[in-house]
């Protein structure tokens, strides 16, 4: 579909300052939040999902990653269409279509119609999500009232995990798991009826849709994702793991050469040239993998080992959505005066030092003694990079790729993380199972009869040999998101490079190129 020139639409009025830009940043935060606890937030019900759906344990998997994998990979087709067809209307679509999946989630009767929901979801949140970030751009003055609405957005994006969370136990405790899908259904109406009033459309720029980019960039990412999860359960060996590796490189190779040969491509590879964006892209992918990571393992952690109720444990990720808070206004506020280069170097620091610490987890670990500390370091370097990557991905763009630009740092981080998951389960696989080869000896020399045929008939250890099992790939798991923070805290150090022009942005002026 090609529009041969920008098409002007009506604008519904917005006032610059004041109480109108404050309802629209609320409108924009709270679908990004929508979207972004939408992640974690059936983490605490899965095991509430799984009894009533009749999963098995290698499918219940892929309620997560049905959402992760096509909202990552869609998100740049999202971000293209907001700037071909108006960014309003892009999203209240992918808005509405986001309740509509949430809803048919809801009412699945069978493991088929959820996995589907889940994955219409991602459409949805695909659609919506880029077009939000690159409304700030669009609503926002450049300078501190940017900076702050950043902040803001930041906050909602590295917080939202955390907040999911702490909603899910709610839900799934006081109500039912379907809750977990059903509170998207008010709060999105809410949204999509807020928006004309509060938010103006964008001018429509010409272009086309890459469906070819983003089929393949999608299907290449679940197979390879696949392909990692498959070597957790089944070895790297196993002829699927194998083949699931070798078509992802293919079609990957393929999306590469599609994306250097279109003319408007859903992935505007020139983007990468600008150091600095590159740099921001790998860091981002870095971090989010570390951090999709410290959510699903801690989760495990004090639920399994620490017998925390889904509402408890909800809570006890509470402090982590306020620290990141914290973390991202400190740095809005002090950037126009020191640049994102030190808050992306620290934040990453900071990130590393807290997962490090949560590789001394063990079976006799306590929340406040050994999660709690680890969780606010973690969550204060993640509040400090997040509000500095996104200023970062989106300068200098100009203002036509705002939605494209936009979309690839949210599909950085969602394919990050979705990765890093896949990555760090298989770690997470390697280590346990060695451990399990210490503890069913043990565990049998020590069982009666009735113990022994239970363990013979579901193959899983009981407490407290289960919990030694558990932490050893805890904590292995923890290693290596510390190194992926590592290097993010590197690249930023050595990649990242802050002129004087991005400065004066930060602080309202016009560098060059600034609008």
């Amino acid at each position: 579909m090609t529009r041969p020139q920008p098409t002007p639409v009506p604008q519904t009025a917005t006032p610059e300052r004041g109480g109108g830009n404050a309802m629209a940043l609320l409108v924009i935060a709270s679908c990004q939040l929508m979207v972004v606890l939408d992640i974690t937030i059936v983490n605490i019900a899965l095991p509430h999902i799984q009894s009533s759906l009749h999963f098995s344990t290698t499918n219940l998997s892929w309620v997560v990653n049905a959402y992760t994998l096509t909202f990552g990979g869609l998100l740049l087709l999202g971000g293209r269409a907001g700037d071909i067809l108006g960014r309003r209307r892009v999203f209240i679509s992918g808005v509405l279509l986001f309740v509509l999946a949430s809803l048919l989630g809801g009412l699945a009767q069978n493991s088929g119609q959820l996995l589907a929901a889940r994955a219409l979801q991602g459409v949805g949140g695909a659609i919506a999500s880029p077009t939000s970030l690159a409304l700030i751009s669009t609503t926002f003055k450049e300078g501190p009232e940017r900076n702050r609405a950043f902040g803001v957005f930041a906050a909602v994006s590295a917080g939202g995990s955390a907040i999911g969370l702490l909603a899910g136990g709610v839900l799934v405790e006081w109500l039912d798991w379907r809750w977990v899908l059903f509170v998207n259904v008010p709060i999105g109406l809410l949204i999509a009826l807020a928006t004309p009033k509060w938010i103006k459309e964008s001018e429509r720029h010409p272009g086309n849709f890459d469906v070819t980019g983003a089929l393949t960039s999608t299907l290449g990412m679940v197979l390879l994702v696949y392909g990692f999860i498959r070597a957790a359960q089944d070895g790297w060996g196993d002829p699927l793991t194998v083949a699931s590796f070798g078509v992802a490189v293919v079609i990957l190779a393929v999306f590469i050469f599609v994306e250097r040969r279109s003319r408007q491509p859903i992935t505007p590879l020139h983007m990468f040239a600008d150091r600095n964006r590159a740099g921001t892209y790998a860091i981002m992918l870095s971090l989010a993998a570390a951090m999709f990571g410290m959510f699903f393992f801690l989760t495990l952690f004090v639920q399994n080992v620490l017998d925390f109720s889904p509402l408890r444990a909800g809570l006890a990720f509470l402090p982590v959505s306020a620290i990141i808070a914290v973390g991202a206004g400190l740095a809005s506020q002090l950037l126009p005066r020191y640049g994102p280069k030190p808050f992306m170097v620290t934040g990453g620091l900071l990130a590393a030092a807290g997962l490090a610490w949560l590789t001394l987890t063990d079976v006799h670990s306590t929340y406040l003694g050994s999660v709690l500390g680890p969780m606010l370091v973690f969550g204060l370097g993640m509040g400090m990079e997040f509000v500095s990557l996104t200023l970062m991905a989106l300068s200098n763009v100009p203002v036509q790729e705002t939605g494209a630009a936009s979309g690839l740092l949210n599909a950085t981080q969602q394919v990050g993380g979705s990765l890093g998951l896949s990555i760090l389960v298989t770690m997470f696989g390697t280590a346990s199972a060695n451990e399990a080869e210490k503890q069913v000896p043990a565990f049998l020399s020590q069982a009666d009869p009735a113990e022994r045929l239970r363990f013979q008939r579901t193959g899983e250890l009981p407490p407290p040999w289960a919990d030694h099992v558990l932490t050893s790939g805890v904590s292995a798991a923890f290693v290596v998101a510390a190194i992926f923070t590592a290097v993010a805290a590197l690249v930023a150090l050595l990649v990242i490079q802050v002129r004087p022009s991005d400065i004066e942005r930060l602080k309202g002026g016009m560098g060059p190129g600034g609008v």
